[in-house]
């Protein structure tokens, strides 16, 4: 493991020095992963104490003016993107800079307008974060298993994409590559669109009455996890990228139309069928998903009650490893006053049987099975 490891890092270890710009969640994370392989790290930050802080953490060390790095990530908000990659590339002319704003088209055209050599500059963008943000909330592994777009041109030379896409697979994800305006569509689908949806649904929550609330189950929960997302990052981002956001929204406003529409009177013709046709399209929708290891495979969930107790979970595991079942995933739905959890297990349909009968025979109790 070691080896491949090594392997993986050698196209920015023989690239000297890696300075990151910008100590948040996304350049502390790749400080920390890249420091974990052996690599020399140095940060920058516009704020002293986030700087301090990630140093403390052990993302890297503070950048000096002595420095000579051979590779630059910047890692800032979208609206002082474009500013900073200019700053890079004039103040590090040997170096390859690479960002991993969240949207490509629009700092690439500022620069562009600006008259900015753009032969050594590639964007990039990692799809990996969390709902926290800021040195203290990084993790090496945020990466790993996660795609991470690549934007070249054709001004790109061989050796300088070599490296970004050897940084990327140094942290483990895998390479996709993108036009700028592919990968803003994608983003506002996949990811900035999402975040508006969760961010409206749980704005809902705000007057709703305590009662209610507390009938909030996992599924609530699921969708509204990136709703503790940050305010200020999200304007910007959204702001940077409104146009394919806007496409997606005006989209999903005639969906929800015309769902509306057929709920105001249910028995009227079609109504029924409008509506399930909108569960059907969703349905459709989730097994388009990539799942375990890219695949788009389907699984079937065995649901467990779990007490809340020490060590009942490493109990399960180790019944379900004796069992020779593999768990293709694992969730944990908490009972609202009660002591016990819900753990849903996915595993392939071969599976079912051997897992629900030897788990019984264990002493646990079958929730339900989800087909």
């Amino acid at each position: 493991m070691t080896d491949a490891i090594d392997a993986r890092a050698r196209a920015v270890r023989t690239s000297g020095l890696v300075r990151i710009v910008g100590a948040g969640l996304l350049g502390s994370s790749i400080g920390h992963a890249l420091r974990a392989l052996g690599v020399d790290v140095v940060l920058a930050d516009a704020s002293p104490a986030q700087l301090r802080l990630a140093v403390d953490y052990g993302a890297g060390r503070a950048a000096r003016d002595d420095d000579r790095p051979d590779l630059v990530v910047v890692a800032v908000p979208p609206d002082v993107t474009a500013d900073v990659i200019e700053r890079e590339l004039g103040a590090h002319p040997d170096a390859v800079v690479t960002d991993v704003a969240s949207v490509k088209l629009e700092p690439l055209l500022a620069l562009r307008e600006r008259g900015v050599d753009l032969s050594r500059y590639i964007g990039s963008h990692p799809m990996a974060g969390r709902e926290r943000g800021g040195a203290i909330s990084a993790r090496a592994d945020i990466f790993f298993g996660r795609p991470w777009v690549i934007c070249r041109d054709e001004e790109t030379s061989a050796r300088d994409l070599a490296v970004v896409e050897g940084l990327a697979l140094d942290l483990g994800a895998s390479l996709v590559e993108m036009t700028p305006e592919e990968h803003d569509r994608s983003v506002a689908l996949i990811s900035h669109v999402p975040q508006l949806v969760a961010s409206l649904l749980a704005g809902r929550f705000v007057g709703a009455e305590d009662a209610s609330l507390r009938l909030a189950g996992q599924g609530v929960r699921d969708t509204t996890r990136i709703a503790a997302s940050a305010p200020e990052l999200w304007v910007q981002i959204l702001g940077a990228n409104a146009q394919p956001v806007v496409d997606v929204l005006d989209a999903l406003a005639a969906d929800l139309t015309t769902v509306a529409g057929a709920l105001r009177d249910p028995d009227a013709p079609g109504s029924r069928r409008a509506v399930a046709d909108t569960i059907r399209r969703g349905n459709e929708g989730v097994e388009r998903l990539p799942g375990k290891h890219g695949q788009n495979r389907r699984f079937e969930t065995v649901v467990v009650m779990v007490d809340d107790t020490p060590g009942q979970l490493g109990r399960l595991f180790g019944d379900l490893g004796d069992l020779d079942v593999n768990v293709e995933d694992f969730r944990l739905e908490h009972s609202p006053g009660a002591q016990f959890g819900l753990g849903e297990i996915s595993v392939v349909p071969s599976a079912v049987s051997v897992a629900t009968d030897g788990l019984a025979a264990r002493g646990w109790k079958i929730a339900s099975l989800n087909d």
